[in-house]
């Protein structure tokens, strides 16, 4: 009897000390509030399969507004597991469909992946998402992109080029894409043609904007610790025959700070830019160059800063190199996240 006796007290203890936490934990994830289809595959280049998790609202609306994810990871690692929490966050607190999204990586099919074919995956996903969201409640004529660090670069290129289309893919000469994924009987010309990938809100977190700079000042380079941390060896974002000195306009043409156009030719859609205040990886002040090139081009454009944060902070999990929880560091961020997406579409 002492032992049940003392089970059952621990229980009581447990029970309290739930109750006491419960809000917090259904704040963070909630599975009433959605249902969720893992790995949805939505494109294969190279027989490279390329999935989503598709979170869908339990609140009942015909469809909701729409936001896809682009994980960070220096273009050399983490898949979309790492937007797992911050993904049942906001379908947990707010009334939208998330797309959380892989793309390759530069270490995948034997390290010969280049970066404007990443780029080239995320426009496929917002294309893919375009002709087939339907089916989980989302409104194909409401989609916002957000991402961070490296998808933060990502999610900013759909928002600036995602009318540089050819079918014949990226080059010196063409400096356009041809997404991973098209709907069946259409081509990269005839999106283009339509007025090309368009949506209409995005957030940046902490972004990479300007891979030019990037290219010169050694992320090529085995200095950078993400390749050793992908298991490859470094090289050059285009292929060893390439590089930022000799070739500009390659690594301009995927920096998102030399593709902003005047809002007198192209509006771009409202954007929500943050940073984290101790970030020493995307400071803050490279974030406000970039969110005043905007405003300068006519873009209307919000920042905010999350005081006493590092870098990383959306990221799932816990991270003792980076110094950040995510029950510590994310909840506050997507609140304002939420906050601006439903200032937009709401």
């Amino acid at each position: 009897m002492t032992v049940i006796k003392r089970l059952l007290s621990v229980m009581s203890i447990f029970s309290l000390l739930s109750c006491a936490e419960t809000q917090e934990l259904l704040k963070n994830n909630n599975p009433d509030k959605y249902t969720v289809a893992k790995d949805v595959l939505w494109a294969s280049p190279n027989e490279f399969d390329l999935t989503m998790d598709i979170y869908t609202p339990t609140s009942g609306k015909d469809s909701y507004p729409v936001l896809l994810i682009f994980h960070g990871g220096g273009w050399l690692i983490n898949n979309k597991g790492i937007m797992d929490q911050a993904s049942k966050y906001l379908v947990s607190n707010g009334e939208y469909v998330i797309c959380n999204v892989d793309y390759r990586l530069l270490v995948d099919e034997g390290n010969t992946v280049t970066i404007d074919q990443i780029v080239e995956d995320v426009f496929g996903s917002v294309l893919w998402v375009q002709e087939h969201i339907g089916h989980y409640r989302g409104d194909v004529n409401n989609i916002a992109v957000t991402g961070d660090s490296a998808g933060g670069h990502l999610a900013a290129m759909i928002v600036n080029s995602g009318h540089l289309l050819d079918s014949n893919g990226y080059s010196e000469r063409s400096l356009r894409f041809s997404p991973s994924y098209l709907p069946a009987g259409v081509t990269a010309e005839q999106v283009a043609e339509r007025g090309g990938i368009s949506v209409q809100a995005a957030i940046l977190s902490y972004g990479a904007y300007d891979i030019y700079a990037s290219g010169l000042g050694g992320l090529e380079s085995w200095k950078n610790p993400f390749w050793l941390m992908g298991g490859s060896l470094a090289r050059g974002l285009f292929g060893d025959e390439f590089n930022a000195t000799d070739n500009p306009g390659l690594y301009k043409g995927v920096s998102p700070y030399y593709l902003i156009p005047q809002a007198s030719e192209r509006q771009l859609p409202a954007q929500l830019l943050t940073a984290g205040s101790e970030d020493a990886l995307i400071s803050p002040e490279s974030v406000k160059t970039y969110m005043t090139k905007l405003q300068n081009a006519g873009h209307p454009v919000q920042y905010w800063e999350h005081s006493g944060r590092s870098h990383a902070f959306l990221d799932s999990g816990s991270s003792m190199l980076m110094g950040q929880s995510f029950e510590n560091d994310a909840p506050q961020a997507l609140d304002v996240m939420i906050k601006f997406l439903d200032g937009v579409f709401y």
